[in-house]
C-alpha cells in the first residue's frame, strides 16, 4: 500500500492500553496473568479436541461441533495472543505490514467461523429436542460436515473481504465492512434465537418435569457460551458508536479474543455430565499408564 507521497507503509505502531509503555504493572503483573490465560486456553481447547477424538461415547453431532469450536477458539487466540504478550515486555511495540494483514486475516476468519459454529450447534440442539426420532437422519454425518465446512467458508469469505477493505484507502470501505459484519452477526443470531424459540416451545409441551430438566441441561452449556460471546460482541459494537473511552473497547476486545476461548472448555466440561465422565475415564487410563511406567522403571533400576 502506497500513500500519496510515494512512501510505502512497512509497519504499524501498536498503542496498547494507556500507560502500557511505561507502567511496571503491565510488565510484571498483566504479562504473567495473560500468559497463564493463554496457556490455559491452549491446553483446555487442545485437551477438549483430544478427548472428543479418543472417547467413543463422544462421537455424536453435538461433540463433533464442539470439537471444531475448540479448534476455532485455539486458532484465533493463537493469532493475536503471542504478539500481545510480546508487547508487554519489549520496547519496540510495532508489527510489520504483512504481519498485521495476516493476523487480521486469520483472526477474522476464525472468529466468523466461531459465530457460524455456535449457530450450527443451536440447530443441532433444536433438532435433538424438537425432533428426537428423526435426529439421526437430519443430523447425519454428511449434514454435520456440510455445516462445519460452511462455517469455515463463511469465515474465509468474511475475513478476505474484511482484510482487503481494511487495508485500502477508499471511502466506501466502512459501509461494506458494516454490511458484511452485520450480515454474519444478524444471520447467526437469528438462527440461534429461532432455534431456542423452538426448543423452549418443545420443552414447555413436555409433561414430565424430569424430561424438561434433562432437555434444558443439554442446552445449558451452549446457551452460556452464546450469551458470553454475543454479549461481549454486542458491547463492542455498541460502544464503538458512543463517546466513552477507547480503553473500554480494548478491555472488551481482550475479553472477546482471549478470555472467552479459555472459558469455553470449562463451560462444556463443568456443565456436561458426559464430558466429565469421559475426563474421569481418561484420567484413570493416564494414571494407570503412568503407574505402569514407574513400575517398569523401578524394576530396571533396582539391582
Amino acid at each position: 500500500m502506497e500513500q500519496h507521497n510515494g512512501t510505502e507503509v512497512t509497519e504499524f505502531i501498536l498503542l496498547g492500553f494507556a500507560g502500557q509503555h511505561k507502567s511496571w504493572l503491565f510488565r510484571y503483573v498483566f504479562f504473567p496473568v495473560f500468559l497463564v490465560i493463554c496457556v490455559t486456553s491452549m491446553v483446555g481447547n487442545s485437551g477438549m479436541i483430544l478427548l472428543i477424538k479418543t472417547d467413543s461415547r463422544l462421537q455424536t453431532p453435538m461433540y463433533f461441533f464442539l470439537q471444531h469450536l475448540a479448534f476455532v477458539d485455539l486458532c484465533y487466540t493463537s493469532a493475536i495472543t503471542p504478539k500481545m504478550l510480546q508487547n508487554f515486555i519489549v520496547e519496540n511495540k510495532s508489527i510489520s505490514f504483512k504481519g498485521c494483514v495476516m493476523q487480521l486475516l486469520v483472526y477474522a476468519a476464525f472468529v466468523t467461523s466461531d459465530c457460524h459454529l455456535l449457530a450450527a450447534m443451536a440447530v443441532d440442539r433444536s433438532v435433538a429436542i424438537c425432533n428426537p426420532l428423526h435426529y439421526p437422519i437430519i443430523m447425519s454425518r454428511r449434514a454435520c460436515i456440510r455445516l462445519v465446512a460452511g462455517s469455515y467458508v463463511m469465515g474465509s469469505i468474511n475475513a478476505s473481504v474484511h482484510t482487503g477493505f481494511t487495508f485500502s484507502l477508499v471511502g466506501i470501505n466502512v459501509l461494506l465492512l458494516v454490511v458484511f459484519v452485520g450480515f454474519n452477526l444478524l444471520s447467526t443470531v437469528s438462527v440461534i434465537i429461532l432455534s431456542y424459540v423452538n426448543i423452549i416451545a418443545a420443552i414447555l409441551k413436555m409433561s414430565s418435569t424430569a424430561g424438561r430438566k434433562k432437555s434444558f441441561s443439554t442446552c445449558a452449556s451452549h446457551l452460556t457460551a452464546v450469551t458470553i460471546f454475543y454479549g461481549t460482541v454486542s458491547y463492542m459494537y455498541l460502544e464503538s458508536h458512543s463517546n466513552n473511552s477507547q480503553e473500554n473497547m480494548k478491555a472488551a476486545s481482550v475479553l472477546y479474543g482471549i478470555v472467552i476461548p479459555t472459558l469455553n472448555p470449562l463451560i462444556y466440561s463443568l456443565r456436561n455430565k458426559e464430558v466429565k465422565e469421559a475426563l474421569k475415564v481418561t484420567w484413570k487410563k493416564f494414571f494407570w499408564i503412568w503407574t505402569q511406567i514407574v513400575k517398569t522403571h523401578n524394576k530396571n533400576v533396582l539391582p
